[in-house]
């Protein structure tokens, strides 16, 4: 697996592997001993680059990670986040340093570590000045507890402020084929200081490997069924976006979830996705894309035909996007 570097020297692998999924937001979590088999076979195959957060089950997922890792705890970087109320996403934002202090020593216990590689503000929270999170994950990794500082869907301003402060090694937000705002102003700010990009759901939350479609249900568990981007209708017209993947990975014999991964590893040599899955069929088939080069023309016609889809549907939910900085 080839490397990458994030931020001031946080070496990582070229794709890393979103956690989530294993316990929380797509419906029942994966029996643990799968879980820990595919979390060890990620290693075994060059992933070093885990992606948790206390919000995800409320610390299980550390958990799970803390246990599946620990014999290679040493190979590898654990990334974690706090920000919600009792880890909680529905009971709002919560990041007084009091509190970051507190999901930081939990967390290291349930990881079973003495550090945490990089840890993210989960979200913006409006009612504590961005400088004072800083301040508290800066007296963090001087403590030796943390040694990387992240922000999570954070907009322009609290990025510069936050870096001011506390130098921010990555920033983790969606970035894919479907969700490309972050080229706008966020990519130029990242090159600019010197941040690193880590994309979450770079596969459109697994609408763009084209394994989803019009005639597809959602778990009531899983909360694609209460995103405007997963209607039946919105899936119906979305799916031209799939077809054109499909018809590109098809050309070069690979698969349309390859071709996603490729295209956002093109856009800059310090991105990084994280795309998630609870198969070990489907981790080989994404960390595959890591080999997958496409040229200066292929990524032309990319974006010729994507100035012509239009993508119908918001990506979250109006209770979701409150959390969202911009």
């Amino acid at each position: 697996m080839q490397t990458r570097i994030l931020g001031r020297g946080l070496e990582v692998s070229a794709l890393g592997l979103g956690c989530m999924g294993l316990s929380y937001a797509y419906g029942p979590a994966t029996e643990r001993s799968e879980a820990i088999r595919l979390l060890r076979g990620a290693h075994d195959r060059g992933v070093t680059f885990f992606d948790t957060a206390e919000a995800y089950a409320q610390g299980a997922n550390e958990d799970l990670l803390g246990e599946a890792l620990a014999p290679v705890r040493d190979e590898v970087v654990i990334a974690t986040k706090f920000g919600f109320t009792n880890g909680v996403t529905t009971e709002g934002l919560d990041s007084r340093p009091e509190n970051i202090r507190t999901v930081t020593d939990a967390a290291l216990t349930r990881l079973r570590t003495d550090h945490i590689d990089l840890l993210y503000q989960h979200r913006v929270d409006p009612n504590v000045p961005i400088e004072d999170v800083a301040g508290t994950v800066r007296e963090l990794i001087q403590a030796g507890k943390v040694r990387h500082f992240g922000l999570s869907e954070a907009g322009v301003e609290s990025i510069r402020r936050a870096h001011a402060v506390q130098p921010v090694t990555a920033l983790q937000s969606e970035y894919s084929l479907w969700w490309r705002e972050p080229e706008a102003e966020i990519l130029p700010l990242l090159e600019e200081l010197g941040i690193g990009f880590v994309p979450f759901a770079p596969l459109g939350r697994g609408f763009l490997t084209g394994k989803i479609d019009a005639n597809t249900t959602f778990d009531a568990n899983d909360f694609r069924s209460n995103v405007p981007r997963f209607t039946t209708a919105a899936r119906q017209a979305n799916q031209t976006l799939v077809d054109l993947i499909a018809t590109l990975a098809a050309e070069k014999a690979v698969t349309p979830a390859q071709i996603a991964l490729a295209w956002l590893l093109a856009q800059r040599p310090w991105i990084v996705p994280i795309p998630g899955t609870t198969k070990l069929h489907r981790l080989e088939e994404n960390l595959g894309a890591a080999d997958i080069v496409l040229s200066g023309e292929d990524l032309t016609r990319i974006d010729a035909a994507l100035a012509g889809i239009e993508i119908h549907g918001a990506r979250y939910s109006p209770s979701q996007q409150q959390f969202v900085s911009r």
